[in-house]
């Protein structure tokens, strides 16, 4: 008798997979910081995955005139035994600094099999993104680096959020996120300080809608919409309640992290409800004992249209640590063999 197919297998035969990442990403500037951020990473773990990665930052965190040395800090971590579990990316400069292709070749050149994603910033259209992701493509080749290295785009002027549909569609993307403090400084005034921080970042109305836009062009492109940082370092029920309107209100799948106690709230806000997990578990699991045809449940018809949903939110609540029902875990989360998505991860 043949096992039983894995959803992996049978949903996405005509639709693109969704992206399979953690809830929370985590910046880090200094080697210091990185090293700690990745010690963190490996105690944080559900089955075996880290629920964060963690982003080195080249842009942020190079001193003005040491940024080659920082790149080859990076790109040292990136090989080191740190970085056991290959979820470390790293931010290049952006189009406009004359130090980013250095950036790409220091790190791909070095460090191309391990690096998780390479975060554009700043691009100011969808030319600027496509301009980087060619670069990053030919430093590939030029190293006989045979994988593909995804790409995350922080939308963080009005002219990349205009083509930010544009954007979301370019090769390489896996993930479109919001820069809010740059967004808002760009805007000369015109936006107030206090939509930098809540409640005002979600209730500003150019902020709400470029928050809006993202998502919808994000998701309506199958990558990931990943939320801007939240400056309240000490209060976690901040933290938590800026993750949980992101992810309700918004619809971000992720969110940026600047400091180790942030994590855990984003984590936890993004995680979804056990009730629907529940539910989520028992329609796939029934839908893999009919072999993925329709069913009915609890009176209401489900085919592989509603089976990607539910197959999705079972993954996110697995990458967020959330308890699984037993036969769930065992039959979709055993053996990373079943789901490519998890070795991916």
């Amino acid at each position: 008798m043949n096992p039983p197919l894995h959803p992996a297998a049978v949903l996405y035969k005509s639709v693109k997979a969704f992206p399979a990442l953690a809830a929370c990403e985590h910046y880090a500037g200094s080697e210091k910081t990185i090293r700690k951020a990745l010690q963190l990473q490996s105690e944080l773990l559900a089955d075996e995955r880290p629920i964060f990665d963690v982003t080195a930052d080249c842009e942020d965190g190079a001193a003005a005139g040491h940024e080659a040395e920082h790149a080859g800090m990076v790109a040292e971590l990136l090989m080191d035994a740190s970085n056991r579990h290959h979820r470390l990316g790293a931010r290049i400069h952006d189009v406009g600094h004359p130090h980013w292709r250095e950036d790409l070749q220091i790190i791909v050149g070095h460090a191309g099999q391990r690096v998780a994603y390479i975060v554009l910033p700043k691009v100011a259209s969808a030319d600027d993104a496509l301009t980087q992701i060619v670069a990053l493509d030919e430093v590939r080749t030029l190293y006989n680096i045979e994988r593909e290295i995804p790409v995350h785009v922080l939308i963080e002027t009005p002219g990349a959020l205009h083509e930010v549909w544009q954007i979301a569609a370019l090769p390489r993307v896996e993930s479109i996120d919001f820069g809010l403090m740059d967004f808002v400084s760009a805007h000369h005034g015109a936006i107030p300080g206090s939509a930098m921080r809540s409640p005002g970042q979600f209730s500003h109305p150019l902020i709400a809608r470029a928050k809006c836009d993202i998502a919808a062009a994000a998701l309506g492109n199958g990558v990931i919409p990943a939320h801007n940082v939240t400056t309240e370092l000490n209060d976690p029920d901040v933290v938590r309640e800026d993750a949980r309107r992101a992810r309700n209100e918004f619809g971000f799948l992720r969110m940026w992290s600047i400091h180790p106690r942030q994590i855990q709230p984003i984590v936890e806000a993004m995680r979804p409800d056990f009730a629907e997990v529940t539910e989520a578990a028992g329609i796939l699991l029934a839908a893999q004992n009919a072999g993925w045809g329709p069913i009915a449940w609890e009176g209401k018809l489900h085919d592989r249209a509603s089976y990607r949903y539910y197959w999705e939110l079972l993954r996110r609540a697995h990458a967020t640590g959330a308890a699984l029902p037993p036969e769930a875990r065992q039959s979709f989360f055993n053996t990373a063999a079943q789901d490519p998505s998890i070795v991916s991860h």
